[in-house]
């Protein structure tokens, strides 16, 4: 349904953002939609059209945000078996597998997650997001499993965004990296921003960007004559950036087993165990896992945590380094 805001800026709300000021008054919209609407001319001031969602607002100013009705998405079915780790009447939680990406993008129009939400049930997803993306609240890579959310109404979508953008969701993920972390725990506090050399590519940066902060433990080291040195590692996220994990091991320079895009170059062992070796390089993914979930239910302010176990492939990789001690 279609709906116009409008309001008149107070005396305490002088001089603030204008997307800050229609977030403050409209909690339940998210400031990324907000950004949204402002930059495809949903808003005016005083009448004008802005496209500046840092736009300043004076005392007295008159604003009307047009939200308008929600695009349907003209998504084609995917039949794929979803793994529903839980399922009520406004969320859906997914145990997504390597290999499937989030939602339609370029190069991959009908065989994402999205398209098998819209076979799953088609009726029943948030539609705020892009339209490409209904129920969409939150991503996690094409190479990495785990657990996702999914908004199944608009009002649920709203409130898990927001609970996203205050980083108060629980994400821990399990992964393998190269090598030993010094610290072996710690706090990673640093900007991302896209990298100049490949526009693909995340990269951390002094300045520019967006903060990122990833709290580490390393769970278990494998060092031996056999085997290269890996560490198993626990993550958790205090802020979700793109690639954010990725990008900050790589920064501690050490890179996720099988990242194919953020990888070093490592020296070839000469007694490395074959298993292992053939294990790592027939690994067609990373070995990072979305294993816990938590947020506040949007409807029954009840605390819902979800885990989840390690894919087979990661899984097996792990015996196998364990037994050759």
């Amino acid at each position: 349904m279609e709906k116009n805001i409008n309001f008149i800026v107070e005396e305490n709300e002088n001089n603030l953002r204008v997307d800050v000021l229609i977030n403050k008054r409209e909690e339940l919209i998210s400031r990324t939609r907000i950004k949204n609407l402002i930059l495809k001319e949903k808003l005016k001031l005083n009448d004008e059209i802005i496209k500046n969602p840092s736009k300043k607002v004076l005392t007295g100013d008159k604003l009307s945000l047009n939200i308008p009705e929600p695009q349907e998405a003209s998504l084609k079915p995917y039949d794929f078996k979803l793994d529903i780790v839980h399922e009520d009447n406004d969320l859906l939680v997914i145990n997504k597998p390597a290999g499937i990406i989030m939602h339609p993008g370029a190069g991959n129009y009908d065989k994402t997650i999205v398209n098998a939400l819209m076979h799953y049930d088609k009726n029943s997803l948030s539609t705020i997001g892009d339209e490409l993306r209904p129920g969409i609240v939150h991503r996690i890579d094409k190479n990495t499993s785990g657990l996702i959310v999914i908004a199944k109404n608009n009002e649920t979508h709203e409130n898990l965004s927001k609970q996203f953008s205050d980083h108060t969701i629980t994400r821990i993920y399990q992964l393998l990296i190269w090598g030993k972390l010094r610290p072996s725990s710690g706090r990673i506090d640093t900007f991302i921003t896209r990298s100049s050399k490949n526009r693909q590519l995340m990269e951390v940066s002094r300045s520019k960007g967006k903060q990122a902060i990833t709290n580490y433990k390393t769970i278990e080291i494998f060092e031996n004559d056999k085997t290269p040195t890996l560490s198993l590692v626990e993550c958790k996220l205090e802020t979700g950036r793109t690639h954010q994990i990725r990008v900050h091991m790589t920064y501690m320079g050490n890179s996720i087993v099988g990242d194919d895009k953020y990888k070093k170059k490592y020296k070839k062992l000469k007694n490395i165990d074959f298993g292992i070796e053939s294990s790592i390089s027939e690994l067609d993914r990373q070995f990072l896992h979305a294993k816990t979930l938590g947020f506040i239910h949007p409807k029954t302010n009840e605390e819902m945590i979800f885990s989840s176990i390690l894919p087979q492939e990661l899984n097996n990789l792990l015996k196998m380094l364990r037994n050759t001690g």
